[in-house]
């Protein structure tokens, strides 16, 4: 009689971390999962990850969504070299306005146009109302409440170790 199959193990993972790599597992792919479903709803509104991570950081800035460039790249997960393209795309289709300012003509702030607000509004509306679902789908309010804690816990420290 031959012998049960044994579930598949990975044995260096049990060696490092053990209590620890669970987490970090499930945490990448829960992040994994979350920016698929941003990534099919940026595709529908035409955009990239990276467009739509510099719209929405104009849209954060305070009115009039103006930031220079060095302000937008100090926020934004993109290259210096990325951002000037992802810009010259953005503006191309209006939704992005560049200036020269008075003093010093070299620096072009980047200003979010009309368009480019309505456009980020709107995705920012959808991914908020598909990704609250999907995560009200899965847990409860208390548990959303316990994660949101413990992660924000875990961002604080983060942020304490790099500054």
């Amino acid at each position: 009689m031959p012998l049960p199959k044994e579930t598949p193990r990975h044995e260096w993972s049990e060696s490092h971390a053990l209590e620890t790599m669970p987490l970090m597992l499930h945490l990448h792919r829960a992040q994994g999962l979350a920016f698929a479903r941003a990534r099919a709803l940026w595709a529908r509104h035409d955009l990239t990850p990276a467009e739509f991570d510099v719209l929405a950081t104009l849209r954060n800035a305070p009115p009039p969504h103006e930031l220079t460039p060095s302000q937008l790249q100090d926020s934004v997960m993109i290259t210096s070299g990325g951002l000037t393209k992802v810009m010259q795309q953005l503006e191309a289709r209006n939704l992005v306005t560049r200036s020269r300012q008075q003093l010093d003509l070299r620096i072009k702030p980047i200003k979010l146009a009309h368009s480019g607000k309505r456009l980020v509004e709107r995705a920012m509306a959808e991914l908020a109302e598909t990704s609250g679902a999907w995560v009200r789908g899965v847990l409860d309010a208390k548990e959303i409440g316990v994660l949101t804690k413990l992660l924000g816990k875990l961002a604080e420290a983060g942020d304490a170790s790099t500054a």
